[in-house]
């Protein structure tokens, strides 16, 4: 098992090197060592792309002649669970889950007594939307938007069907939304478009999405994968082409990588009646990390089951341990955040998956998967480019 680093080797930390680089703010978490801190706090446009699902790995071992990887630092690590849900909040907030206390794409939420879906903001049971005037995002997480804690100007560089999500709204905040369509040319026309958008510093946020779809579609190892990185590469060379001497540094990094997994590596809630009764909820977390909510009578019953029967698929921890050891952050951790890790973590082994399943819900069907604490999921890239006036 990988763990954050959250010491200076994180994207905890990368946001610190922002946050102190663009606004002076310093987040509680250190910079990392490997980014020079005088040229960031220096350069006229400072982009930050997320690439969503690109591993550090999959890129040293699958596209290491690629200008992403030849501009490669070294890696970081993502958050625990290594998963959208808990490492976008990173971005937005410039905090860990540690202080944002959002914990996997289900998530419990003790104050309201339910499940949820936050980057959605539905319900699990029937995915039902959240009416932000009753909960707003931002009630649930305690943080504020990194882009209001910055003294420059911000632009969010998004999917237009992102944009107006209700959480990415929350977490907006005085940054300008630039949504875009038309794929990946669409998103590098809105970075140039920012870069290019007036005087003053600019801390420019972009977000692509799809090498996430097409790895959990058709698995990170795929021919699809494969061709659209190649894709990416090129769209990506071409842009930082154009925008040489705009006296831009870009970042590119991600928010977790990904390993994939089989059919018979699916461990099912349901196959495990036994295991099932003992628990108080349905499995939160992540289908790599889950958290399990148990009975306080059956707590014997819990543990002897796992370490009977899925011990060799899966590592049993106690919560508190996870939170004592920093797998969430550093420092005064979220008021709620105990609520939202259960009493137990079954952190998945190999390539094993476990899921459980509401009424309404689809099996999960993904090839691709994240949210574990493997090498794969847990290290993502530093790649850096200094576009020099």
């Amino acid at each position: 098992m990988i763990f954050p680093d959250y010491q200076g080797g994180s994207i905890a930390n990368l946001m610190s090197s922002i946050a102190l680089a663009m606004g002076d703010w310093d987040t509680g978490y250190t910079p990392v060592p490997e980014l020079d801190s005088e040229r960031l706090s220096n350069v006229r446009n400072l982009v930050l792309l997320v690439v969503d699902g690109l591993g550090y790995q999959h890129l040293q071992a699958n596209a290491p002649d690629t200008v992403l990887f030849q501009n490669t630092l070294g890696s970081l690590t993502s958050v625990c669970p290594t998963t959208t849900a808990s490492a976008i909040p990173t971005f937005l907030s410039g905090l860990p889950p540690q202080q944002h206390g959002l914990t996997g794409w289900f998530t419990y939420f003790a104050e309201v007594g339910a499940v949820l879906t936050i980057l959605p903001y539905t319900t699990r049971l029937g995915r039902m939307p959240i009416d932000e005037r009753l909960l707003h995002p931002r009630q649930l997480s305690g943080v504020e938007p990194v882009f209001d804690r910055l003294s420059v100007n911000s632009h969010l560089v998004i999917p237009d069907w992102i944009a107006g999500a209700t959480f990415n709204r929350a977490f907006t905040g005085r940054g300008r939304l630039r949504p875009y369509r038309g794929g990946m040319q669409g998103m590098f026309k809105g970075i140039q478009g920012a870069v290019n958008s007036g005087k003053g510093r600019n801390f420019i946020y972009a977000y692509w999405p799809e090498f996430d779809s097409l790895s959990h579609e058709y698995g990170v190892a795929s021919p699809n994968v494969a061709a659209h990185l190649q894709m990416l590469d090129q769209a990506f060379s071409d842009m930082t082409a154009r925008l040489k001497g705009t006296d831009t540094v870009v970042l590119v990094t991600a928010d977790h990588g990904f390993i994939d997994t089989t059919p018979e590596r699916t461990i099912r809630l349901s196959d495990h009646p036994i295991l099932a009764d003992t628990l108080m909820m349905p499995l939160c977390g992540e289908p790599r990390l889950a958290f399990c909510y148990v009975h306080p009578d059956r707590q014997a019953t819990f543990e002897s089951y796992v370490n009977s029967e899925l011990s060799e698929v899966a590592s049993l921890l106690r919560s508190e341990q996870l939170l004592a050891d920093g797998a969430f952050g550093l420092g005064e951790p979220h008021p709620r955040l105990r609520d939202r890790i259960g009493h137990y973590a079954l952190v998945m082994k190999q390539n094993y998956i476990m899921t459980s399943k509401l009424p309404d819900e689809r099996p999960l069907s993904h090839i691709g998967v994240h949210g574990g604490l493997s090498p794969q999921e847990m290290y993502v890239p530093l790649i850096n480019m200094d576009l020099s006036a």
